[in-house]
Parts: structure tokens; sequence; C-alpha cells
């Protein structure tokens, strides 16, 4: 499952691909992997996405088109 929002929400945060693996403790290979859907998006991962971006998961997931968080 290709997940095209997070390539454009990280780069709209000016964040590298390297960056982004050094935040989430994994190789730039593996987080290039989650963005063009070539490994699944772990949970854990996905959570520390939601957080670090502020944007909901189903925002991330292409759920909704509504980045906000429902609280």
């Amino acid at each position: 499952m290709v997940l095209p929002r997070l390539k454009e929400v990280r780069e709209k945060k000016g964040i590298t691909q390297a960056q982004m693996a050094k935040l989430l403790n994994c190789s730039q290979q593996a987080y290039s992997d989650y963005e063009t859907g070539k490994h699944g998006l772990p949970i854990d991962i996905l959570t520390a996405l939601v957080h670090l971006y502020d944007v909901s998961s189903d925002y991330l997931l292409g759920v909704t088109n509504n980045p906000r968080i429902n609280r």
C-alpha cells in the first residue's frame, strides 16, 4: 500500500528521509520503503509519525482529507 501523504507531509515540514529515519530510529531505506509501500507501516512508526507531524492517522493513511486530529 503506497502512502503518498507520508512523503507529502514530510516534505511540507522540510525534513529529509534521512532526518526522519533518525527520528524514528530506523534506516533511511526502511523509511523510504514505508513511503513507497514496499513494506507495511508498523503501528509504532505510524503512532510516532502522527505525533511528529501533528496529523491524524486517518489522514496519513488516506482515509480522510482532514489532517486535523479529532478529539
